[in-house]
């Protein structure tokens, strides 16, 4: 007999594959959005598919905080000391913990060879800046610590046309505040719709701390005056700072970054885990406490990139809560179809049961009534042999009388 499916149970079926459907897409949603954030990943590129696991750590302080370059030091210091007590120690010519420093500088103007001039805004980056950083770059290359002339700057492509009128100006010179740079390298401008909104429709430059010090404080400037040099005092503030580093055991980075310097900068830090961030079970529960990630109630002012990844979070949040709530459908109908599995197997069960009983009760009925035929068969047959023994019995007198 063909069995019919009841309309609820085609309708609960329909609702239980539009809620895994709709899972996935969300699913996929989530890893796009997260995945657009290159910037958190970039620890991934350094692992480079190596053995072991890696951490990205960011700390981001507020601009009276005063972390300095000497103190990212130390901080990179005890890190490998640390990471030295647990048996972690350099492959090879590799670093063990590369890291990266930068300060928004402000708005400055700079002004090209031909003269036409930008207001741009400008941050002084260090250490492995450009690795962290998800730039696509133009043309030209990106300046490092390892230089040995630091009078190079990366600018984004919108500041390369306004002072150029073309982007293939890697050597061409530009000023900011009458301090002679040369341009390194272009990069095209952020393209993701968080980045775009974050960034604003100023151009950007990006300037090594010995050019920071010469144009904002720091490092030795020309006097014309009196063509000579004078010292000035060094630039070496630090609102941004990241890391990557081996983890022995989950979190190691993470938690050391939080003891070595929550406590110490208590109220101007904010550390954030890249490597965990964007996973659903911090993006759910960060929805029980939504006004922290909408409203900042310290003084950190995040740079762009960070404040994209933010938003990313603010969305991840409501796209991994919904999943959890569409996976929460299949889960309770799977365990509705247990139960009523289970009822019917109890069923089936008492009903088996009461059937074995009876086939059992009718073959023991059947034996009983069996070895009841056989005893009596067995004292017919006893009672023959004793009529057939006495029989014998008389006959057998009657004989020896007779003789």
């Amino acid at each position: 007999m063909k069995k019919r499916f009841r309309p609820v149970h085609i309708f609960i079926a329909a609702v239980n594959a539009a809620a895994v459907a709709g899972a996935l897409i969300l699913t996929v949603m989530g890893n796009s959005a997260a995945r657009s954030q290159r910037y958190n990943y970039a620890y991934e590129n350094w692992k480079n598919d190596g053995k072991g696991e890696y951490s990205q750590i960011s700390c981001f302080f507020s601009n009276d905080a005063g972390f300095d370059k000497n103190q990212a030091n130390g901080v990179k210091t005890r890190l490998m000391e640390k990471l030295k007590d647990v048996a972690v120690n350099p492959n090879g010519r590799q670093k063990l913990v590369p890291d990266a420093y930068s300060a928004s500088l402000g708005k400055a103007t700079i002004t090209g060879e031909t003269g036409k001039h930008s207001e741009t805004e400008v941050t002084a980056a260090g250490g492995d800046f450009f690795m962290f950083r998800s730039f696509d770059l133009v043309s030209g290359a990106y300046f490092s610590d390892d230089d040995l002339m630091q009078d190079g700057a990366v600018i984004d492509r919108q500041l390369a046309w306004n002072i150029y009128g073309t982007d293939n100006i890697a050597g061409k010179a530009i000023y900011i505040n009458n301090v002679k740079l040369y341009v390194s390298g272009v990069i095209e401008a952020p393209r993701t719709d968080p980045e775009e909104r974050c960034v604003g429709n100023t151009p950007r430059a990006y300037i090594s701390y010995y050019a920071a010090g010469l144009i904002f404080g720091g490092g030795n400037s020309y006097d014309e005056a009196d063509d000579s040099m004078r010292a000035v005092s060094e630039f070496s503030k630090i609102t941004c700072y990241e890391c990557i580093s081996p983890e022995p055991v989950e979190r190691f980075t993470y938690n050391f970054m939080k003891k070595d310097l929550a406590e110490t900068y208590k109220g101007k830090i904010s550390i954030v885990n890249n490597t965990e961030r964007f996973d659903p079970k911090p993006r759910v529960k960060a929805l029980k406490r939504l006004d922290d990630s909408v409203v900042r109630k310290d003084s950190i002012i995040c740079p762009f990139w960070e404040n994209a990844s933010r938003m990313v979070e603010f969305k991840l949040s409501f796209i991994y809560g919904g999943r959890r709530l569409l996976l929460a459908i299949p889960l309770i109908t799977l365990i509705w179809l247990i139960i009523v599995a289970y009822r019917a197997f109890m069923r089936k069960k008492e009903d088996l049961g009461k059937a074995v009983g009876g086939f059992v009760s009718s073959k023991t009925e059947k034996l009983r009534k069996k070895r009841s035929y056989s005893t009596e068969e067995n004292k017919e047959s006893s009672e023959e042999e004793k009529q057939e023994q006495t029989k014998e019995s008389k006959n057998k007198k009657e004989k020896e009388g007779s003789l």
